[in-house]
């Protein structure tokens, strides 16, 4: 079924009680989901609030009043530094969206910043383009949100959306933050680039704007369409491809658990890049740890993508004795096919294959699939609350155009241009409830229904959790006594699936 145009296509339900009975939420599961919002609202005591539409706050302090109930040590260090550029830009390594940033090789024509505007920034007596030289230089550019029209879902309240592109500078701490932003994408006398040395309310909106269209790419982009949506594409196709007796179905099933339900119920009441990990790391330039140290995201992925690897590798050697066997299974090409032609569109540029004809490309594709539904799933979901719930840091909507001109900016222009008191709520219930794990969530690794029975694939299961485990304790010692630790791709916090 084709639930929007250019979308992967999903399963032909129009409601959850629609789906196969084996593929629905248990009661257990389905009832935790539709309270969790609930649980939410009176967890963080806001109920007062959420219908106070059009109703601004007062400052950025009121926005305490829907902060104060439930809080964690990441929250509370994001209300208390989200104005500082280091806190700004360590959220693009290490935040809810760490796969947008990308070094800057050249610097875009139609973002005319010169050595001039941002040398007060540059720490190296170098100029802007021998820093893009040195590697110094990062961008994030938000082109994608360009001509969207923004929700029209209140006739009473107006909404807009940005298309920025944020320059960034590694400073000599090897530390990131920004430096130039430009909040639409066409130069010109009434979008103007937004400079640290400009007026602190100037500086400061230019970044709000940026943190939004953050959220709004990271919601639509990175979490719905790569994580939950192609996840689908995989369930999908392999119940329709693949015997319950075949090795990857077995393989795959912990991985698609409760996917196309969690969808079904997102497009009933939620919601009116195919790549390897290692490789698209290394495709913005983001893959050196000398160069960036500081990219958690990064080097905690690469260790469970490793593992996954190994371990698909293992059962791939176990079931598949030569390529020859692997192009000569029908039902696992009609699976990758599936997945192409139907998922995909039949879109090359998705880089999904039509076919495999080796052992290790299967190995590699089912290392996506896996990553796909557990860790990358993992990375952009579950810390919502933590850099999403101080609401200046991520507003979900602007009700004020972007500035055009230097020097007019205020704090209450500031304020009214945030949220308002009822969607700041809804939107502090929706990360907070989008963050929960569910009750006897099955984390990665775990495979309590022993579909293989086989004593090989057992024991390859037994290597995988020892892997996993070394790279919890990794990532725990390295988290000691760090103001702001990075736990989402701990083994012991990634779900096997896509399932909230």
């Amino acid at each position: 079924m084709e639930w929007n145009p250019g979308f992967p296509l999903s399963i032909d339900a129009k409601c959850h009680r629609d789906l196969p009975r084996d593929i629905q939420f248990d009661s257990e599961k389905g009832v935790d989901f539709v309270l969790n919002y609930s649980k939410a609202m009176e967890n963080l005591f806001i109920n007062r609030f959420m219908h106070m539409f059009q109703s601004s706050w007062s400052d950025f302090a009121d926005f305490e009043k829907i902060f104060v109930k439930i809080s964690n040590t990441i929250s509370e260090r994001v209300m208390n530094h989200w104005q500082e550029d280091l806190m700004f830009g360590y959220q693009f390594l290490n935040g809810c969206n760490p796969v947008l940033i990308r070094r800057c090789t050249e610097l875009p024509e139609k973002l005319p910043v010169t050595t001039e505007m941002v040398d007060c920034s540059l720490e190296r007596q170098l100029s802007l383009e021998q820093e893009v030289q040195q590697g110094n230089i990062f961008i994030v550019d938000f082109e994608l949100l360009d001509g969207i029209d923004a929700n029209k879902t209140d006739p009473c309240t107006l909404q807009f959306l940005a298309a920025p592109i944020c320059l960034l500078y590694k400073n000599l701490a090897n530390k990131i933050v920004p430096i130039a932003i430009q909040l639409s994408q066409i130069p010109g006398d009434e979008n103007p680039i937004f400079l640290p040395s400009d007026a602190k309310y100037d500086w400061l909106l230019a970044k709000i704007w940026v943190r939004s269209s953050d959220f709004h790419v990271h919601q639509t982009i990175t979490h719905l369409l790569r994580t939950h949506l192609v996840s689908e594409v995989f369930g999908i196709a392999m119940y329709r491809q693949l015997p319950a007796v075949h090795p990857i179905f077995k393989l795959l099933v912990a991985h698609v658990r409760f996917t196309i339900a969690i969808n079904t119920k997102a497009r009933e009441q939620l919601i009116c890049e195919y790549g390897l990990f290692d490789k698209a790391i290394k495709a913005r330039g983001m893959d050196s740890t000398e160069d960036i140290p500081y990219y958690f995201y990064r080097d905690d992925g690469l260790l469970v993508w490793e593992a996954i690897k190994k371990f698909t590798a293992e059962v791939v050697g176990i079931y598949y004795e030569s390529d020859q066997v692997v192009m000569e299974d029908q039902e696992l090409q009609d699976f990758v096919k599936d997945v192409y032609v139907y998922g995909m569109r039949g879109r090359k540029a998705s880089g999904f294959p039509k076919s495999i004809k080796s052992r290790e490309k299967l190995s590699e594709y089912l290392t996506v699939v896996i990553f796909t539904a557990s860790a990358q799933h993992a990375a952009v979901n579950f810390g919502q609350y933590d850099w999403c719930s101080w609401i200046p840091n991520a507003p979900p909507t602007m009700r004020a155009p972007p500035p055009t001109a230097k020097g007019v900016v205020t704090i209450e222009q500031i304020v009214d241009t945030l949220p308002d008191r009822g969607r700041s709520c809804w939107h502090l219930g929706a990360v907070w409830a989008l963050s929960q794990f569910q009750e006897n969530e099955l984390f990665l690794g775990m495979y309590p229904e022993e579909h293989f029975i086989e004593k090989p694939v057992k024991e390859a299961m037994a290597r995988f959790r020892k892997d996993l485990e070394a790279i919890v304790s990794v990532i725990a010692e390295r988290n000691k006594n760090k103001k702001l630790p990075y736990y989402y791709l701990s083994p012991d916090r990634i779900p096997n699936s896509v399932a909230i």
